[in-house]
C-alpha cells in the first residue's frame, strides 16, 4: 500500500507519516509540505490512498482532492483538519473518510482500513440476499421480490442510492443533508426537511419488508451491504457478469455519483 501525506506544518505532516508508517499494513508513506510536489509527484507515480490537510495557504485540501481525482480517480481520500466544519464539503468531494485533529492513531488506522478496502484486488463476495437488489448501473432503482420499488419523495430514493454507494459507510444528517441539497445551509428548516426525507425512505422500505437494509444509530446513518445484492458491489468483488454489465453509467441521476463511475471506468481498464 502506497499511502502520501500533504500538510502544510512540517511537525503534524512528520506525525503523521509516523503514525501512519507504524499500521499493520506497513504501508510506504511520503511526506509533501507543498500541494504542488504531490501533484508533480503524482504525475509519475500512483498512491492508494491521500491524507489532506484541508486548511492550507498554497491550495486548500479540497481544491488538490479535485485535482488529484483529475490524475488518479482511483486514490482514496482522507481529509485531516482542525475545523470540524469543512466535513460537509469532505463529503461532497465524496472523501473516504474525515478526521480532525489531533489525529488518534485507532480513528487513523481505522479510516485507512476502510479506504484500502475501496481498492483491494477482488476478493470472494459472500452471498447477499437476492430477495433486495439494487441496480446501480445506468439509472438506480431497488427490487424487492423482482418488483421495482416506488418512492414517493425522489429525495428519499437519492438518500438510499447515496447510502448504497458508500458501501455500508455511515453518514452524519448534515453530510446527508450536503448532498441532497448542495450550498444550502444546515439550518432549523432544513433538518425539519431531513427529517421528512428520512421518515418516508423508512416507510418505504418497511411497506415493502426491506427495512433490514436501512440503520440509523445515534444520528449516523448506513445502508447494511449485506441485507442486499448490488450490480456495484459484485463488480468490485470481481464477477465477470458485473464487470461485463458496467457500460460506463453508474447512478446517472446524481452529480455526486461522477466520482465512483470514474472508479469504476478505471477499474474496468484494468481488467480488460
Amino acid at each position: 500500500m502506497r499511502i502520501i501525506c500533504i500538510d502544510d506544518e512540517p511537525l503534524i505532516l512528520n506525525m503523521t507519516v509516523e503514525l501512519c508508517e507504524k499500521l499493520p499494513e506497513a504501508p510506504e508513506v511520503t511526506g509533501f509540505t507543498k500541494p504542488g510536489d504531490a501533484l508533480s509527484w503524482l504525475e509519475g507515480h500512483s498512491a492508494d490512498i491521500a491524507l489532506l490537510d484541508i486548511n492550507m495557504p498554497e491550495m486548500s485540501g479540497l481544491e488538490l482532492a479535485a485535482r488529484i481525482r483529475t490524475i488518479d480517480p482511483m486514490t482514496a481520500i482522507i481529509f485531516l483538519t482542525g475545523y470540524s466544519e469543512y466535513a460537509v464539503d469532505a463529503f461532497r468531494l465524496h472523501a473516504s473518510g474525515y478526521l480532525v485533529k489531533p489525529v488518534n492513531k485507532q480513528r487513523l488506522a481505522e479510516e485507512i482500513a476502510h479506504a484500502s478496502g475501496i481498492r483491494a484486488e477482488p476478493q470472494a463476495q459472500p452471498e447477499h440476499d437476492a430477495r433486495i437488489t439494487a441496480r446501480t448501473f445506468g439509472e438506480f432503482d431497488l427490487f424487492v421480490d423482482g418488483k421495482p420499488l416506488s418512492f414517493p419523495r425522489s429525495k428519499s430514493k437519492e438518500l438510499l442510492a447515496y447510502l448504497i454507494d458508500r458501501q455500508g459507510g455511515g453518514i452524519t444528517r448534515s453530510a446527508a443533508a450536503a448532498v441532497l441539497w448542495e450550498d444550502q445551509p444546515y439550518d432549523r428548516s432544513m433538518q425539519k426537511q431531513l427529517d421528512v426525507i428520512i421518515r418516508s425512505l423508512r416507510r418505504t422500505l418497511e411497506s415493502a419488508r426491506a427495512q433490514e437494509i436501512f440503520e440509523l444509530k445515534n444520528g449516523t446513518m448506513r445502508i447494511v451491504p449485506e441485507k442486499l445484492d448490488c450490480d456495484m458491489y459484485r463488480f468490485l468483488g470481481g464477477d465477470p457478469a458485473a464487470v461485463n454489465s458496467y457500460r460506463g453509467e453508474y447512478m446517472n441521476a446524481y452529480s455526486w455519483a461522477s466520482f465512483t463511475e470514474a472508479f469504476l471506468d478505471r477499474m474496468k481498464n484494468r481488467k480488460q
